[in-house]
């Protein structure tokens, strides 16, 4: 009888850190997604002077150890792969090492402050842990419901946008400059803030049809606000119908290939749907 083969310790390393199925891939994104928040809460307590000046050390010091740990990280998503460049080249791969080299370059040119906002941008890896977490697959729907609704929301910004063009012109008519109405672009910006609720007050109407003309604005701005939720809606209840069924019918794992790092293989698959890679072995 043959005896089963060794697992090598690259595939066990991908497993823990490319697979959310597992006790083990479960724990890493845990443990990174509690580092990413902590990151995020000194970057942004590093931002308040006086808080900096206090615990300046500490901000520092836990900097470097959370730096430290992503770099690890960064290196072991390369050595498990077959093909790091495409992990390298890959959306989350310029995101990983935007977010980890800002502490280096401030070792290196000393006072780039303003490189703290850009480790900002390790928020952006928690969306690998939704897009591995099988129990929060509700991301992709999301996304596939958005992807399905552009051309729809673009008609009606496209609306929007001539609606105000055609709003703002009638209120320079109307107003003119006595108002604060200088111009047709002055006049489309006020239609804008007007029509989205926002009314930051720096221009009002003065005549009776002009204020009337902005509450027949402001009362569309409600209705218009709606449109893109309702379309945004609709296609995730349908999107999220589809999911539904194909969860029932093919189930899915979050199993990476260590190869091309194609995603979202059947339960039980031995082989990888897209290059054909080994997926239990290196």
């Amino acid at each position: 009888m043959d005896k089963p083969k060794k697992r090598h310790w690259k595939t066990k390393l991908h497993d823990i850190i490319y697979e959310a199925d597992t006790p083990a891939g479960k724990l890493f994104d845990i443990i990174l997604l509690v580092t990413i928040i902590a990151s995020i809460i000194l970057v942004m307590l590093e931002s308040v002077k006086a808080f900096d000046t206090k615990y300046h050390n500490f901000l520092n010091i836990s900097e470097w150890v959370i730096t430290i740990l992503f770099s690890i990280e960064y290196i072991a998503r390369m050595v498990t792969v077959k093909k790091p460049y495409k992990y390298v080249t890959s959306f989350y791969g310029i995101v990983d090492l935007l977010a980890t080299i800002p502490k280096y370059i401030s070792l290196i040119f000393g006072g780039v402050h303003a490189l703290a906002a850009l480790r900002a941008l390790r928020l952006l890896r928690v969306f690998r842990i939704l897009k591995l977490a099988r129990y929060l697959g509700a991301s992709n729907t999301l996304l596939k419901a958005l992807k399905a609704s552009r051309v729809k929301i673009s008609v009606f910004l496209f609306t929007v946008i001539i609606i105000s063009i055609i709003l703002g012109t009638i209120m320079y008519l109307v107003e003119g400059d006595q108002a604060g109405f200088t111009s047709i672009p002055t006049s489309v910006y006020w239609c804008i803030v007007t029509l989205t609720t926002v009314g930051y007050g720096d221009i009002s109407p003065i005549t009776p049809l002009g204020q009337f003309i902005a509450s027949i604005v402001m009362i569309l701005g409600y209705g218009i606000i709606a449109v893109p939720t309702g379309i945004v809606s609709a296609e995730y209840a349908t999107q999220n119908k589809a999911d539904k069924e194909l969860d029932k019918s093919v189930p899915l794992n979050s199993r990476s290939c260590a190869n091309c790092m194609a995603e979202k293989h059947k339960d039980g698959a031995k082989f990888c749907y897209k290059c054909g890679h080994n997926l239990h072995d290196e």
